[in-house]
This record gives C-alpha cells, sequence and structure tokens, in this order.
C-alpha cells in the first residue's frame, strides 16, 4: 500500500472509495455518531462499540474521524432518514449508522454505510450477534466491512496477535506467551514464565501455536492448543536444538532449522507420522524459513554468501535462488498472505530495518529505521506489518508496532511491559 489518493465523490467523480496509490492526499473524512441503544441495557455496549469501530478506521491512517461536537445532526433511530445536507456541511465522506439492542446473554449490533455526498448507501445493512463478552469482535467486524467496503482491501481488525511478554529487569527477564486482539485489549497469558520462551506462530486456522522453549535447557519446538493450552514437543532429536518453526499452509506440515555438529539445516516435519525430512544440506547456517502462501516455495536466510541473505527454494527442498541484493544483511523473512511480498529485517550501516521485497527480491523498500527493529509479521488482508522495536540503552526495552507497507503510519501497539517476538492470527471465524 503504497498511498491514498482523496476519494472520488459520488455522481460527479464516481463512487466513494479510497483508492491505493502512489500519491497520499488526506486521510478520507468520515462520522460515526454513537450507535443507538435499542434498550436500557444496551446504552455502554453502544458506546463501547462505537468508539472502538472509529478507532479501528481512524489507527490506520486512511481515515480522520469527524469528532462528535462537529455533528449538525444526531442519529436517534437506526431506521430515521438521513439528513445528507448535514452532513455534507461538515464535509463528511461517509457516513457510519448503527444500533445495538442487549437481552440476557446476547447483543446484536447493526450498521449501515453510507456516500454522503451521492446520498446513497454503500452495500447492504449487516448485522452481528454475540454473547457480552464478544463485544468488541462484533465492532471489529462492523470496522471490517467498513473498511473493505471503502478500500476494497482485505478486512483483518478481527484478528489475534500472539507474542512474548516481558517482565522483570534486562539481564533476567521473565518471558510468558500472551495473546491479545490485534489493538493490544484482551491480553491472555499462555506459559506462566518458569522458561524462555521465542517466536510464536500461528497455525492457518488460528487454533494452535508453534513457539521455541529452553524449558529442557536448549531450544526445542512445541506445538500448543490454544483451546486447552496443552503443549507438545515436536522434533525430539536428542541432544540437537531446534528452533526457529512455522505452519506450512496446509497446516499439517511444520518447517523448522535443526542443528546437528554444529551446523544448521532447515527440515519438515510432518506433525500426524512424526516424519522428518531434510530440506537443506549446507555448510553454512540455514535458519527462520517461511512459505508461500500456496505451500510450493519457501523462503529463508543463508549465510552460504558470507553473508546473511535471504534465498527462495522449492517446498520440497533444494539450493535456492537469492533474492536479496541490497547491501547489508537480511534476516527473519516472512512471505504475505497475498503471496506479492516478503517482509524481512535488514541490518546496515548500524541501522536496523523492516522491509518488504517483490518474491523476486525487487522493489525493495525500508519501512522502518532504529536501534534495533526485527521479526516482521503480517496482518491478515498483507497491507500491515507488526514487529519489534527496542530501544537503545541500559534501560532500552522491547515494544510492538506497525506500519503499513508504505512506510506510513507507524504506531506502537499498547501493551501492559515490554513485548516482543509478534506473530498475527488469520481473521477469526
Amino acid at each position: 500500500m503504497s498511498g491514498v489518493l482523496a476519494p472520488a465523490v459520488a455522481q460527479e467523480r464516481g463512487p466513494l472509495r479510497i483508492t491505493i496509490t502512489d500519491g497520499v492526499i488526506e486521510p478520507l473524512p468520515f462520522a460515526a455518531p454513537s450507535f443507538v441503544a435499542e434498550n436500557g441495557a444496551a446504552a455502554e455496549y453502544a458506546a463501547n462499540i462505537t468508539r472502538v469501530v472509529a478507532a479501528d478506521l481512524a489507527g490506520t491512517g486512511l481515515f480522520r474521524e469527524i469528532p462528535a461536537e462537529a455533528h449538525i445532526a444526531r442519529v436517534t433511530s437506526f431506521d430515521a432518514p438521513v439528513s445528507f445536507p448535514d452532513w455534507q456541511a461538515i464535509n463528511a465522506q461517509a457516513l457510519i449508522v448503527g444500533a445495538v439492542s442487549a437481552s440476557g446473554d446476547q447483543i446484536v449490533v447493526k450498521f449501515r454505510l453510507f456516500d454522503v455526498f451521492s446520498g446513497q448507501q454503500m452495500g447492504e445493512g449487516l448485522q452481528f450477534a454475540g454473547t457480552p463478552g464478544t463485544w468488541r469482535r462484533m465492532a471489529h467486524k462492523v470496522a471490517d466491512a467498513v473498511y473493505s467496503r471503502i478500500t476494497g482491501e482485505g478486512p483483518y481488525f478481527d484478528s489475534r496477535v500472539v507474542f512474548v511478554s516481558e517482565s522483570g529487569p534486562k539481564n533476567q527477564r521473565v518471558k510468558r506467551l500472551a495473546v491479545m486482539d490485534y489493538d493490544g485489549a484482551n491480553v491472555a497469558y499462555l506459559t506462566d514464565g518458569a522458561s524462555i520462551v521465542l517466536a510464536p506462530r500461528f497455525s492457518p486456522t488460528g487454533n494452535q501455536i508453534l513457539f521455541t522453549s529452553y524449558e529442557s535447557g536448549f531450544p526445542r519446538i512445541y506445538l500448543m492448543d490454544l483451546g486447552s493450552l496443552q503443549v507438545q514437543a515436536l522434533a525430539q532429536t536428542e541432544g540437537n536444538m531446534t528452533f526457529a518453526p512455522r505452519f506450512a499452509p496446509d497446516g499439517r506440515t511444520v518447517v523448522f532449522s535443526l542443528e546437528r555438529g554444529g551446523n544448521t539445516d532447515i527440515y519438515a516435519l510432518d506433525i500426524g507420522s512424526g516424519q522428518i525430512r531434510q530440506l537443506t544440506n549446507a555448510p553454512s547456517i540455514e535458519t527462520a524459513p517461511s512459505f508461500s502462501p500456496d505451500g510450493s516455495q519457501i523462503v529463508f536466510e543463508s549465510d552460504r554468501s558470507g553473508t546473511q541473505q535471504l534465498y527462495v527454494m522449492p517446498a520440497s527442498g533444494g539450493e535456492g535462488t537469492r533474492i536479496s541484493s541490497g547491501p547489508g544483511r537480511y534476516g527473519t523473512p516472512v512471505w504475505s498472505p497475498q503471496g506479492d511480498y516478503i517482509a524481512f529485517t535488514k541490518q546496515n550501516a548500524g541501522r536496523f530495518h523492516i522491509g518488504v521485497m517483490r518474491t523476486d527480491g525487487g522493489e525493495e523498500r525500508l519501512l522502518t529505521a532504529s536501534f534495533l527493529d526485527e521479526g516482521p509479521t503480517w496482518a491478515p488482508n498483507g497491507r500491515v506489518v507488526m514487529f519489534t522495536r527496542e530501544s537503545a540503552g541500559a534501560e532500552g526495552q522491547a515494544a510492538l508496532f506497525s506500519v503499513d507497507i508504505s512506510g506510513r503510519n507507524l504506531r506502537q501497539i499498547p501493551t501492559e511491559g515490554p513485548a516482543s517476538d509478534p506473530a498475527w492470527s488469520p481473521l477469526l471465524p
């Protein structure tokens, strides 16, 4: 996503739409008057859902919310006619009208999206129902629908992020696996911090995670079921380190690095049978494998050329073709869900960067620069990247940041304490 053109006005300049192009003008102004509470029990939910919807959209950098105090019209009924001139007068180009009802253990949220200058509804109205504990998910689903209708891009708000939550002094950090909503809310801890844990990764269905743990005294890969929190060790090879695991798109195969006799290569494990296959065979260090979305190729990092670089090989293994060509060292490659880009960490001239390139190595673009940026992970729609940024100095801490693939809209993700190693889930079902 390399920018945003101002949306065209309906009738005069076409239907309301944010077009992803090379130029950046202004974010699209939208109004989200407080959703109507259709009964007394829904009042607090209505206010909270409205705020989450607006925050999701404004947080993309593509939209700008017109504050409530600037509104001329008031929405008091979901079915009341919209006074479009009142919204045109404050330059709202999109209007979100919603309502919430609550009864017992169910909440119902419904909304409509309007193109203000054409006076037309955009698509059909939608309705979501759930329990009180899922009100934030319903808000994210509303925002996802609005985002997709206006941008034409896939949704990503209704998703989660697994990460490493850190606490304690810098030289004695306690590290626990944790999972949260994409925006930092609803944090739940998955491990107790008794062992160092690293690099969690979601399964394609989002119900399992892979991670590396030092529970045995040296790195080994594990599989956790998120429903039961039960954990099993994978690829148990006595006395050998295993690390950097990642699922294949089918969810049945795991690729990972295994160290034997001081040499590290990439292997594939069939989870069902436990069978292991070696995919690379070189005296250099091969690690950080990541599948293409169609499962046909794997990108990985290797120092076979003398410095850390990126290579692509068939999923069945082989020598691979180098795709990185710029100055510096490249690592932690991750194929985008859309299959069009590979994100990576780059170290050059004393700075760390998060970057993206085409799958053949073309069009390399650095999105960030800092003392230490590393470990990118893709949003489900392939338009936003989250990563770890660590500040310098003895008091430096790790934090989670996100940036769109144009390099704009850099934002810190709120967490209770230091956090690292994020991995984005697929869209929730």
